[in-house]
């Protein structure tokens, strides 16, 4: 294998989120400064076959979203935003992973509040190494952009300048640490 194709594919066999190094997140700017959210726990696993295609897929619990307040948690859990009582499980399915060099970027459906919309997310991509247990690991970092009312979650209030408190946009974050199974 020479080394310029080593860099264009990715690492055969099914690799599996390694939940103490992973974490899935997001981003949003709230009354001038920025509100960050994970979830965890979260599950992940991609596939990739000997001819190179790869199967990206990811679901967590809404319940499973941590910010630094309980009573925001709550308020995630509401109509307002995620529904959690209707909508319980968010969701990532991706059969377009390509990987250019250290970079890669990732097309897949997102489901919110069972809306399903194509979301692209980019990054780099690290070799697979093996660790100190003898495991090989491969890892991505991971980052784009999604309209939150495009699925539905629409809330906000007006500051007293009458600008909306919470943007639209959210950054989706993932930094997932995959673990090739025996």
């Amino acid at each position: 294998m020479s080394t310029i194709e080593s860099h264009t594919v990715l690492p055969t066999g099914i690799w599996n989120a390694d939940a103490i190094h992973s974490q899935i997140g997001f981003e949003i700017a709230y009354m001038g400064g920025t509100f960050r959210g994970t979830f965890s726990p979260f599950a992940a696993t991609l596939e990739v076959g000997e001819d190179g295609h790869a199967h990206l897929e990811g679901a967590t619990q809404v319940a499973n979203v941590k910010v630094q307040d309980p009573n925001l948690e709550a308020h995630l859990q509401t109509p307002d935003f995620f529904d959690a009582e209707r909508h319980p499980e968010l969701r990532f399915v991706s059969d377009d992973v390509v990987r250019e060099g250290d970079a890669v970027r990732i097309r897949g459906d997102l489901t919110i509040r069972d809306t399903t919309q194509t979301v692209e997310l980019a990054g780099s991509i690290q070799d697979d190494i093996v660790d100190a247990y003898g495991n090989a690991r491969v890892r991505f970092s991971l980052e784009g952009a999604i309209d939150r009312s495009q699925f539905g979650v629409s809330w906000n209030t007006p500051l007293p300048s009458g600008d909306p408190a919470l943007a639209q946009d959210v950054v989706l974050t993932a930094e997932l640490s995959l673990v090739k199974a025996q």
